[in-house]
């Protein structure tokens, strides 16, 4: 049995690029939709599955509103989306942590030579 998590930013009506400010925007809309003291009398019908979209909303917006959350879930989707690919890792630059590319040594100075006499 495989417990999959649901795609949180369909839930929200998102693109996974979602600004922190859309993602409130979505939250409050679907929030306003689905809470129980909105609806009307005559939704009666649909009230369980207005609280169970209700319920997902709120786990989706807890997890995308914490930056370090969203970051997991969304390192989480992409291993399981590419499990054979993994996200490409920034270009080394030259030379190592330890050691910089070009080491230089102390400057030395010499003085001039005098300029000759008139």
């Amino acid at each position: 049995m495989t417990t999959e998590r649901p795609d949180l930013y369909a839930i929200l009506g998102l693109a996974p690029s979602a600004t922190q400010a859309e993602i409130s925007h979505a939250y409050r809309s679907l929030l306003r939709q689905h809470h129980p003291d909105t609806r009307a009398p005559i939704d009666e019908p649909q009230d369980a599955v207005s609280d169970q979209a209700l319920q997902q909303v709120l786990a989706a917006y807890a997890v995308l509103r914490d930056p370090t959350r969203r970051a997991e879930y969304d390192r989480e989707v992409w291993s399981r989306t590419h499990p054979a690919r993994r996200p490409q890792q920034p270009p080394k630059r030259y030379g190592t942590p330890r050691r910089p590319p070009i080491a230089a040594g102390p400057v030395l100075w010499h003085r001039a030579p005098d300029p000759p006499a008139p």
